[in-house]
Order: structure tokens, then C-alpha cells, then sequence
């Protein structure tokens, strides 16, 4: 499953602030049981604006792991909660239906 959240930053904190903190943060959140990858992408023609997209087993594996378990993950979280404007997209399912040029593959 995809949970996909977009993220704006609130002035005085910049985009490579928020990528900073959400690298380290990742690190620790992909040792969680069912984690399976996560990807930053910047929005164009609006570069204050990210789109995260956090790769999951299944929507039990996400909804089970427990940010407040890690002192330097909640304390991110935290920072984040102040700087940024964190709109949750949703939770997608893997894709039902998928098409791609000869000899590709979604990764």
C-alpha cells in the first residue's frame, strides 16, 4: 500500500530542512516490520511543495508501527508539525491496473 501525504513549508524553513530531517527520520522508520521504501518528490513550478509517498507491505504494517518508539523520529515529527502544512492524500491500495513502454518496470 501507498500512504501519500503532500507537504508545504511555512516560511522560514526551507525544503532542504524538511528533506534533512525526513532522510534521517526515514532511516529509522524503514527498520519497522512491512516498511518497504519511501520517496520525496518536489512539486514543479512550485518548489516549497513536497509529495511524499511511503511504500508499506500492507495498511496493517503502517497503521502498527509506532513513531513515539524513537526519540529522534518523534522529535522530527515534531519540528514538522510547526514548520510545515502536512495534508494527508490518503492510503492507496497497490495498482490494479498498470501500463509501461516495452521492457519496464514501477519500482
Amino acid at each position: 500500500m501507498k500512504f501519500i501525504f503532500l507537504v508545504r513549508m511555512k516560511p522560514g524553513y526551507t525544503v532542504a530542512e524538511y528533506a534533512d530531517a525526513w532522510v534521517r527520520a526515514s532511516k529509522i522508520i524503514q527498520q519497522t516490520p512491512g516498511a518497504k521504501g519511501t520517496y520525496l518528490h518536489r512539486k514543479i513550478g512550485s518548489p516549497d511543495t513536497l509529495l511524499a509517498i511511503a511504500h508499506w507491505e500492507s495498511k496493517a504494517y503502517r497503521d502498527a508501527k509506532d513513531d513515539r518508539s524513537s526519540d529522534t523520529v518523534r522529535a522530527i515529527l515534531e519540528k514538522h508539525a510547526q514548520n510545515c502544512d502536512i495534508t494527508v492524500v490518503g492510503e492507496f491500495e497497490e495498482p490494479e491496473w498498470e501500463v509501461l513502454p516495452p521492457g519496464e518496470h514501477w519500482s
